[in-house]
């Protein structure tokens, strides 16, 4: 690059050197843009195409041109393939220095102060650590973008570039350097950005690379086939666009040093890591609620995202948070009770455990498929249609477990197993998955196929509007001792088939709820509509038929709707209201007829405004009103107040 430049400043005073020196230049130069990259890739494949011979001629001195000047390059510059080599001028792991020095190409805002947080998603309303990451294999892969397959073809009629305008001399004179030695390649469409007029700096894009294939003749046994008539013309082109060439090299320095910056502080060459960390206060009052202390709530997850092939990812999340549930403990109106818990809520004692371990690659265009190693749910791969509210991360979207989905999704318990995803159609969508937490334990009735396991089909159709139908098979055995919740810590204690809560609701001390194994059928309808980009409906229906072996037959309903406010007040906030019942048990058959329980609606209303400070930190105060919590009209309504803190990074 240095050497680019001195040599530029000896064609000022020393016109001899012009054709040596001026032609320099090109070596390092990029034609590429800082803030506006070009979306599509470019390949390596570009030919050399030679010259055929020509008159030889003696070259003589040249006159002297004017000192160039140094200004910022225009966004719209685009890429400029080297035709002397074949190759393209790319971001990665190395300085550039007119050669490939990485698989990686550059893709929009691949360039910036730090990681970009975008991510190739495969499903809708993914956040990043559920998404399938594009290719990591290079500091040019920093902003997460899939790579596109469009290559680059040799063009060597400058005619052939449509949005260069004809009948100035300077379009004539690249014509003819171009159709001579072969030096401009534009993409397929044979333009270099789309329908419109060549700019200057694009045309000294151009230039620059017919004087790169021009030094490299001069420096090789084809010396003798530039004639002095094509020397003229790059002298007086480059006198006319003396100021467009040199902002090509100033632009190189700034790239340059940006990359370098990258490479000392990038993380890893095939992993991102992704961060979240969410500070919460958080309150309950009435009834039993009031009880309830003001408590400081904390949650950290690193994300680490792997990429071996550029298509699929390994997934491994750590976490640590301090995050029992507001009613932990909590007795009478309120005992057992999984209504209003936070989307963040769960881990307790601030120790690291690693929370998710999965693994997901494509197969063709149509089939994603995960392989689950650890606490894997079906929200984390099936398409829950509940856009703006949906936020498996926990700190991005609703404050509650309810509003995020329906709760059929956390039907599981925790376990490992694998999914597919297909997509045999536009706007058809196909999940199925299996996953057990008895997956790892090789006794006697329990492993990856004989202890508990949960599975779901599920079809989606639509994109505005889109309606999804649901299946949840599940069995439970409860050998582990843990209080059974079989709609992962969503809905009321009868809902959950509590033991305790069954014995309390039926008297029947006789009966051994905690030993009986649950056996159950779900089904859901969930639906979406955008109205607007900035109003979106959603809403669902749930039914889970439980059997509780050798007690009796269970009935639990669950139903919402909301709406969304995406980018309410300025871009990146978002409001929302969701309001619905959250699971109850409303039927409950037992052997031996003795079924008397409470089973009004455990109603539940929230609301909350993410409000976003910047790119890395929202602020999110909300509301959660509980009406007959614990499904019974005579308990007291219960208001949850939160005021959620998200950092991201």
């Amino acid at each position: 690059m240095n050497r680019s430049k001195n040599l530029w400043l000896s064609v000022l005073k020393s016109p001899t050197l012009f054709v040596g020196a001026t032609l320099l230049i090109s070596s390092s130069a990029v034609a590429a843009t800082e803030e506006a990259l070009p979306e599509e890739t470019i390949s390596q494949e570009s030919a050399v195409n030679p010259t055929s011979t020509v008159e030889t001629l003696t070259i003589e001195a040249l006159p002297e041109v004017t000192s160039l000047t140094q200004s910022v390059l225009p966004s719209d510059l685009p890429l400029v393939a080297d035709a002397s080599t074949g190759d393209t001028v790319e971001l990665s792991n190395s300085t550039i220095n007119n050669s490939i020095i990485s698989n990686s190409t550059i893709s929009n805002s691949t360039i910036s102060n730090s990681a970009s947080d975008s991510v190739t998603s495969y499903g809708d309303g993914e956040t990043v650590e559920d998404n399938l990451m594009g290719p990591v294999t290079g500091v040019s892969q920093l902003s997460g973008q899939t790579v596109e397959d469009d290559s680059m073809e040799q063009v060597t009629n400058v005619s052939q570039l449509r949005d260069v305008s004809p009948g100035d001399w300077a379009y004539e004179a690249l014509r003819s350097l171009v159709e001579r030695y072969g030096c401009i390649a534009g993409y397929p469409n044979a333009t270099f950005r789309g329908n419109r007029a060549l700019t200057r700096y694009e045309f000294a894009a151009g230039l620059n690379s017919c004087l790169n294939q021009i030094e490299r003749l001069l420096g090789g046994v084809t010396a003798d086939f530039i004639t002095r008539e094509d020397l003229e013309s790059l002298q007086r082109l480059v006198q006319e666009f003396e100021t467009e060439l040199a902002t090509l090299g100033a632009r190189v320095d700034n790239l340059e040093g940006r990359v370098a910056f990258l490479e000392d502080h990038q993380f890893s060459t095939t992993t991102k890591l992704k961060g979240e960390v969410i500070f919460a206060l958080a309150d309950a009052f009435g009834g039993d609620a009031d009880d309830v202390q003001t408590v400081f709530h904390n949650r950290t997850r690193l994300n680490f995202v792997t990429s071996f092939t550029g298509k699929d990812a390994l997934l491994t999340r750590l976490q640590a948070g301090d995050v029992p549930t507001l009613f932990t403990g909590a007795g009478g109106e309120l005992a057992g009770t999984q209504e209003g818990r936070f989307t963040y809520d769960g881990p307790t004692g601030n120790d690291v455990i690693i929370d998710i371990l999965r693994y997901k690659f494509p197969i063709g265009d149509k089939v994603t498929v995960q392989l689950l190693a650890n606490r894997a749910l079906h929200h984390y791969y099936a398409d829950t249609v509940n856009p703006f509210f949906e936020g498996r991360a926990g700190g991005s979207n609703a404050i509650t477990r309810f509003a995020e989905r329906n709760p059929i999704y956390r039907i599981g318990p925790f376990g490992a197993g694998a999914a597919l995803a297909i997509k045999p159609i536009k706007d058809v969508r196909i999940d199925l998955g299996y996953i057990s937490n008895t997956a790892s334990n090789p006794q006697e009735g329990q492993g990856l196929f004989n202890g508990n396991f949960s599975a779901i089909a599920q079809l989606v159709y639509g994109s505005d509007f889109k309606v999804g139908f649901t299946y949840i098979r599940g069995y439970e055995d409860n050998a582990d001792g843990r209080p059974r919740l079989i709609l992962g810590g969503t809905g009321t204690a009868l809902a959950n088939l509590n033991p305790g809560a069954l014995e309390d609701a039926t008297s029947l001390g006789t009966v051994d709820f905690d030993s009986a194994k649950v056996e159950s059928n779900s089904f859901g309808v969930q639906t979406s509509l955008r109205l607007s980009p900035n109003i979106v409906l959603n809403g669902w229906a749930g039914y889970t038929d439980a059997e509780l072996i050798g007690v009796g037959d269970a009935e639990i309903w669950n139903f919402a709707a909301g709406i969304a406010f995406p980018d309410l007040g300025k871009k990146g906030n978002l409001a929302g209201i969701f309001g619905g019942a959250a699971p109850t048990l409303r039927g409950l058959d037992l052997d031996d007829g003795n079924s008397d329980f409470d089973n009004d609606f455990a109603y539940q209303v929230s609301a909350f405004y993410k409000y976003k400070v910047n790119n890395n930190i929202s602020v999110t105060p909300g509301v959660v009103w509980l009406l007959n919590p614990n499904q019974s009209s005579d308990n007291d309504d219960v208001v949850i107040g939160t005021l959620r803190t998200t950092f991201t990074f």
